[in-house]
């Protein structure tokens, strides 16, 4: 395959604009994090050094109520379709289920569904991604309309390893990288601005998906700025949580006076028949506390490097004075991930928490490591709410959110209140584009969009009163107005009311004192989840999973 070094930094600013010739359409650009928490972020609370990100919430609008799909592969076809998940397959996950109902059989690609490449690509965008696409085997962004390609097709892999990163279609031209010198982050920036300098070069707008696999799993980083961090984290999960809750009510993020959720649980699940409490960082031995810490600092330096990489596009942008007319809207595809064991997983010890030390500690986060940051950090980056990635409570569905769009945005600095959800950023673009989105494309029937264009909330204007659906492993809920139907148990058929607009961290369960409006919002949900290809949860999720639980029990007790 043919490798030379494409355009850098400095390249990208040296070309030549005819501003005259220019289509004055917007430049559109979509940055998704992966496993970040909603108060990952500097201006969302978080003590993470993120100066690029929280400079364009003090430019744009942070949205405070935006909802991804709980996990990876359904938040990633509800931002790129404007329908939800499971009417493009991927209610669960991005591996084909053929005994599985229709919402949940895998991503349906060239059937009943479009994306927004497919829509501004044919309204005359240039349209690229550069990132992780995880939206299955049988599907590649260059057939679902990006023109150009870099980055990951599965779920997540080594950020050190640039054999398992793809350029897309077959042939096109790769960069070099010495020994010792990829690091995933970098490499997906670099090509991210190479797509915008063809897109300069044509003359045309540009829509481009930069979709960061970082934060996620496993925890990779440079040494140097791991480093910076351990002082920081040593302090221990409830100090920094603590932390990050009084940032965060002094921010005004939250309406209302909502009360810090307690100390975080490893709730009920698939695999484990109860919950447990997370212990308290003070009870835990010296040697847990540093290992520990070791895993949140590399974390924490996966975001602050990507948060630099960030920045390097918004100089290219500025440097050719395209910044002020590019629509920027960054997410976060779930919750903090709090999977596997509630300390942590190395990938390497079944379920058991292995204890670093010494050589093994200083070697976390370097090459051929694997490792996780455990439930106690996840509870932390979801602060102040309730439960994380994978769950349909407002830990794992809410995203930090900031919107920028040079001076279209009305009060600069402001947060919106609004819920919206992934789905609306298809109309979002849409209406940037001027295009419409269609009715049939390219000789096949497409389902209606679900979403709305957020464009509205750029000039203080309200959204349209809608309800507003998510479900992922039988966790479920709807939102209407303040009000929310939540449920975290795929075995039983129990749902909690909450106030969201007075009770944003879901501590005060107003079932038994409002039955009317959890019936009328049980109600709606049905009727969507007949509608969308959704299951009844309790009911299939016991039978269809008795047998994974067992042979999971004889995995663990090995």
């Amino acid at each position: 395959m043919k490798r030379h070094a494409l355009l850098s930094a400095a390249g990208c600013m040296a070309l030549a604009t005819a501003a005259a010739a220019q289509d004055e359409r917007p430049n559109i650009l979509v940055i998704l994090a992966d496993d970040l928490g909603f108060s990952d972020l500097g201006c969302y609370g978080g003590e993470i050094m993120t100066p690029v990100l929280d400079s364009l919430a003090e430019n744009g609008i942070r949205m405070a109520q935006m909802y991804n799909s709980a996990r990876s592969c359904p938040s990633r076809a509800n931002l790129l379709t404007g329908l939800y998940p499971h009417q493009t397959g991927l209610g669960h996950m991005d591996v084909s289920r053929p005994k599985w109902p229709r919402g949940y059989s895998g991503f349906r690609s060239d059937s009943d569904n479009v994306t927004i490449a497919e829509v501004l690509a044919d309204a005359g965008y240039f349209t690229a991604m550069s990132g992780k696409w995880h939206l299955g085997n049988g599907s590649n962004p260059i057939r679902r309309g990006f023109q150009e390609y870099y980055g990951l097709l599965h779920g997540f892999d080594s950020f050190w390893n640039p054999d398992v990163y793809r350029r897309l279609p077959e042939g096109r031209p790769e960069r070099e990288y010495a020994d010792g010198e990829f690091y995933s982050t970098v490499a997906i920036t670099d090509y991210a601005i190479d797509f915008i300098g063809q897109a300069r070069e044509g003359n045309k707008p540009f829509f481009l998906y930069l979709a960061y696999n970082a934060p996620h799993f496993p925890l990779h980083a440079p040494k140097d700025v791991i480093d910076k961090y351990m002082d920081t984290y040593l302090k221990g999960w409830d100090v920094i949580r603590d932390q990050r809750w009084e940032r965060i009510a002094r921010s005004g993020l939250l309406q209302g006076h909502p009360d810090l959720s307690p100390r975080g649980i490893v709730p009920e699940s698939l695999y484990m028949d109860e919950s447990y409490p997370l212990p308290a960082w003070n009870s835990l031995t010296a040697e847990e506390q540093t290992d520990l810490a070791r895993r949140m600092s590399v974390f924490a330096a996966m975001v602050d490097i990507m948060d630099r990489n960030i920045g390097r596009v918004f100089d290219c942008l500025r440097a050719n004075g395209e910044l002020d007319n590019t629509f920027i809207i960054f997410m976060s595809d779930n919750g903090a991930c709090a999977e596997w064991h509630q300390f942590g997983f190395d990938g390497r010890t079944g379920l058991e928490y292995h204890i670093h030390t010494g050589e093994e500690l200083d070697e976390m986060g370097q090459p051929g490591t694997y490792h996780h940051y455990g439930t106690g950090w996840a509870n932390v980056g979801c602060t102040p709410f309730t439960l994380y990635k994978h769950y349909c409570h407002e830990g794992g569905i809410s995203t930090p959110c900031i919107i920028s769009w040079g001076d279209h945005v009305r009060r600069k600095g402001s947060i919106s209140y609004q819920p919206a959800q992934f789905i609306d950023i298809m109309s979002t673009c849409a209406e940037l584009a001027g295009t419409t989105y269609p009715v049939r494309y390219r000789g096949r029937d497409i389902l209606p969009s679900e979403g709305v264009s957020l464009l509205p909330v750029l000039d203080g204007k309200k959204l349209p009163d809608r309800y507003i659906y998510a479900e992922h492993e039988g966790n479920r809920m709807i939102r209407h107005g303040d009000w929310k139907l939540v449920s975290a148990n795929c075995r039983q058929d129990e749902w909690e009311l909450y106030n969201i607009r007075k009770d944003r961290t879901e501590q005060h369960n107003l079932i038994d004192r409002y039955p009317q409006k959890a019936a009328e919002l049980e109600k709606a949900y049905f009727e969507w989840a007949d509608r969308c290809d959704v299951l009844y949860f309790p009911a299939f999720w016991n039978t269809y999973n008795q047998n994974r639980r067992k042979d999971f029990k004889v995995y663990k007790d090995r």
